[in-house]
């Protein structure tokens, strides 16, 4: 009796690819066997992407676009013509800086005397062009008492235009006429008209540092003339009330006034507008100046 024991599972042996020969009674049939080997899939390609062009701007272009065309810019030349002076000329034009200024940036044109330029000269205007068209000299150099008129005629008008209230029939609504600012033709009167002009321009000045300048360098005449110092010597009297000479005259000539050295107002104005330019004001001036 064959001995009892545990049947144990034959052990598969990987199949491979080939023939094996099975006998039918002595034939021999060619068997294809089956390989275990799984078959490795081809991994799918991921289908390319056409990248996308971005146009970026550079910073300065896109500063660029989003800065407006430049408008043209403001005259910057003006032609002397004649009774022209440099700080006339600055004070219309709005020259930043004043004459003085207009006159460094001119120089080589100009020369060394700042109150010596010719009609037909071109200026070169380095301050602030003027934003209004110029006025003819005619209509610029008008007297205080026609300014003062027209200030007072423009405060007037406001009141002109406000509506009127009710009236009486046959009431007539009239306006007053207002008084133009006069002054005496006398040292009290030239004085006080040249401290208003000076105030409309700034420059400083009092009653008292006038009157006392005016009373040691001409004791109050209008003609007064130095004809024997070194400015006499150099063919450029001092004259008028102030003693002023006339390149210094021409210099600081003041808008408005008159441009005849000997003119009270205008040669009060024009000195003290250089004493403001050289001491700070006609004020701290108790000599020779």
């Amino acid at each position: 009796m064959p001995a009892h024991g545990k049947h144990r599972r034959p052990k598969r042996r990987p199949l491979t690819r080939g023939l094996a020969l099975a006998s039918t009674g002595g034939a021999a049939l060619a068997l294809p066997l089956v390989a275990t080997a799984t078959a490795h899939a081809t991994p799918r390609t991921a289908p390319e992407i056409a990248p996308v062009e971005k146009t970026v701007l550079s910073a300065p272009a896109k500063i660029a676009e989003s800065i407006p065309a430049a408008q043209n810019s403001a005259p910057v030349t003006y032609t002397v013509t004649r009774g022209d002076s440099l700080s006339m000329i600055a004070h219309e034009q709005s020259v930043e800086g004043g004459w003085k200024a207009l006159y460094r940036a001119n120089r080589a044109a100009v020369g060394d005397n700042p109150s010596l330029i010719h009609p037909g000269l071109e200026l070169t205007l380095r301050g602030k062009a003027a934003t209004a068209p110029k006025k003819a000299k005619s209509q610029a150099r008008t007297t205080s008492t026609d300014r003062a008129d027209r200030s007072q005629q423009r405060s007037a008008a406001p009141a002109a235009a406000a509506p009127a209230k009710a009236a009486p029939e046959k009431a007539s609504t009239q306006a007053t006429p207002v008084a133009a600012k006069s002054y005496t033709n006398d040292l009290d009167g030239w004085i006080r008209e040249s401290l208003d002009v000076m105030q409309k321009y700034g420059i400083p000045g009092t009653y008292e540092g006038i009157q006392r300048n005016i009373m040691r360098e001409s004791s109050g005449n209008p003609q007064a003339i130095n004809n024997w110092d070194s400015n006499a010597a150099k063919g450029t009297p001092s004259k008028g009330l102030l003693q002023v000479i006339e390149p210094t005259f021409l210099a600081y000539h003041v808008p408005g006034t008159s441009m005849d050295l000997y003119d009270p107002v205008a040669n009060i104005t024009a000195a003290c507008n250089y004493a403001a330019d050289r001491y700070g004001s006609i004020d701290n001036v108790d000599g020779p100046y």
